[in-house]
């Protein structure tokens, strides 16, 4: 089966944007990536014959992957900047509703896209927990403000590190190469901002959104305090129960490609997109 889509680059205010869209119709599911990656870690989804049915839009966050650096980092590198890039570019392309799926740092991008734009109809977190203000340690098992997430500069071996952390061993060559293009500034402008108290309580968001929201994990996931994310009240857990796909790790949708696509099939069926 052939899986064609188009690439292209968007002008925004946060800088030349790399988008992927498969150019389907009706309502699109948009994945947002993690913290020094790219939009191909989402290519098991892009490829799924049944997720590939529907429309797929993928990009790159600004100083990542094909898209330019940001202008100003200081207002894009944060999880409100990534945030407005998002808004901005669903606009540019006149997409007026859509599901996210976010991973890690993108999980969190599309939470505060949540509390600000009531397009968003659907909303499914892996490898993010949605954590309060001044609680962030809770949701993880060390804190990420320390050690590689967060760091400036990656050496050949630092991204090989990094690479099994969040995807595990054997990891694809092409996480490592997004890594060590991530623009070195935007790991500390990223936590930095959340030191200083920059966005939303997340905690509260999803647990006073009426939109529904699946979560999705992998089981083994070396960063994330499950426990944590499985006690959150949300208004609208899909499901009513979080899932954990055995044997995944951090990127539950690369590991086990095809149980993570067939709940996130079911989710937009039920959701009625």
């Amino acid at each position: 089966m052939h899986f064609a889509s188009r690439i292209f680059s968007i002008s925004t205010s946060h800088g030349s944007i790399s988008v992927e869209d498969n150019g389907k119709s009706g309502v699109p599911l948009v994945m947002i990536h993690g913290n020094s990656t790219c939009r191909s870690v989402f290519v098991r989804q892009m490829q799924d014959e049944v997720l590939s049915q529907r429309r797929i839009i993928a990009f790159d966050f600004p100083g990542h992957g094909g898209s330019a650096d940001a202008p100003e980092p200081e207002r894009s590198y944060t999880r409100g900047g990534l945030a407005d890039l998002a808004l901005e570019l669903l606009a540019t392309l006149d997409v007026r509703e859509a599901v996210i799926l976010g991973w890690s740092l993108g999980g969190h991008v599309g939470i505060q896209m949540l509390a600000q734009w009531s397009g968003l109809i659907g909303l499914i977190l892996t490898g993010t927990p949605p954590v309060g203000r001044g609680g962030m340690a809770q949701g993880f098992k060390t804190s990420p403000h320390q050690g590689l997430p967060s760091k400036g500069r990656f050496t050949r071996a630092e991204a090989d590190r990094f690479a099994r952390m969040i995807f595990g061993d054997p990891f694809p060559l092409f996480v490592r190469d997004a890594i060590l293009r991530t623009d070195s500034r935007f790991r500390d402008i990223l936590f930095g901002a959340v030191r200083a108290g920059e966005g939303l309580d997340q905690r509260a968001v999803v647990e006073s959104s009426s939109t529904p929201i699946a979560v999705i994990n992998g089981a083994e996931d070396p960063l994330i305090n499950l426990d944590y994310v499985d006690s959150l009240d949300y208004a609208n857990l899909w499901d009513g129960r979080c899932h954990r796909l055995g044997g995944g790790g951090h990127a539950a949708f690369w590991h086990d490609a095809r149980r993570f696509n067939g709940l996130v099939a079911r989710f937009l069926g039920d959701i009625g997109v």
